[in-house]
């Protein structure tokens, strides 16, 4: 297993430079001139010359690069070129609120879909049946940020409800920042949820077809010791696997749901960097992103490997 860890973590070097690279490349070469756009409406090219010049925006791409790359790795991403703000240390402040949202998401999608699937499996062709599987298919049909706007317009129409305006931490202020979290948490995770509900169904009726499992049943054993204690091992690799290769879609997810609901995280983050070509800003924030994936990657293969040796 330690080899295993050790092999993949080296494959994560040569994945992480070709996502920076990409990154890099891309943002260079989208139409838009940085200095004009910082300079406005008065700009000149005389002064869009010297504030590219400044900016070290003239200089070969590859030594855009080497200096980024290097400045990253010192713990120096730069400063956002409208603010003056250390671009690392808004990203630093953003973190903990998307991570929170993540997890909450997550968390959700695993405690609803879970059950979902496992019942839909164990009760198959029942009315329980087609009910979990009437609500996967919305899960995955409904899109997340018009399950977000649909949430909060019933909610302050119906109960005259509406999330606090200004985000409170969970240590300064639990329940304020739970009511800010939920419909963030809700809408991320309804997708999640009604993935993970259809893969547990067939992975379990997928399972509970095998050999072993009859052996279990002839010897006596009562079911919900054979489901739990035979079945729900074998039936989870699936089910993890398409957990962490949506990780994907829940991260582009969280761009949208922190603007839609006002959450200060990465996403929101970048979206206004993006608004604002703030290129120091979204290389670092897109970066951060290709890195939690990658990541993400390497522990869902991990956990595979423990579940499937």
């Amino acid at each position: 297993m330690t080899l295993f860890a050790t092999r993949r973590l080296l494959y994560l070097v040569p994945t992480l430079i070709g996502v920076s690279v990409i990154i890099f490349v891309l943002l260079r070469v989208i139409p838009g001139d940085v200095a004009a756009i910082m300079l406005g409406d008065y700009a000149n090219p005389k002064d869009a010359a010297e504030l590219t010049a400044k900016l070290g925006l003239d200089k070969p791409i590859i030594v855009q690069y080497w200096e980024w790359m290097l400045g990253v790795l010192q713990g120096r991403a730069g400063v956002s070129l409208y603010h003056g703000n250390s671009v690392a240390g808004e990203l630093w402040e953003a973190i903990p609120v998307s991570a929170e949202l993540a997890v909450l998401g997550v968390l959700l999608s695993l405690i609803v879909g879970l059950p979902l699937g496992l019942i839909s499996a164990i009760k198959h062709d029942s009315i329980s049946d087609q009910v979990c599987r009437v609500v996967s298919v919305l899960g995955i049909s409904i899109p997340n940020f018009w399950l977000a706007i649909l949430m909060l317009t019933f909610l302050a129409i119906l109960f005259e409800w509406n999330p606090p305006v200004y985000y409170q931490s969970l240590i300064e202020s639990p329940v304020d920042n739970l009511q800010q979290m939920l419909i963030p948490a809700i809408t991320l995770g309804t997708f999640q949820m009604a993935l993970v509900s259809r893969m547990t169904r067939s992975s379990m009726l997928e399972v509970l077809r095998q050999d072993y499992i009859r052996t279990a049943r002839a010897k006596g054993l009562r079911e919900r010791m054979v489901i739990y204690r035979h079945a729900m091992k074998n039936a989870m690799i699936p089910v993890v696997t398409v957990v962490g290769l949506n990780f994907g879609i829940l991260l582009g997810g969280i761009v949208v749901i922190e603007q839609i609901t006002g959450v200060p995280g990465v996403g929101r983050l970048t979206l206004q960097a993006i608004n604002q070509r703030d290129l120091a800003q979204i290389q670092i924030n897109v970066l951060f992103f290709g890195v939690v994936f990658a990541f993400t990657n390497l522990l869902v293969d991990m956990i595979y490997g423990f579940l499937d040796p």
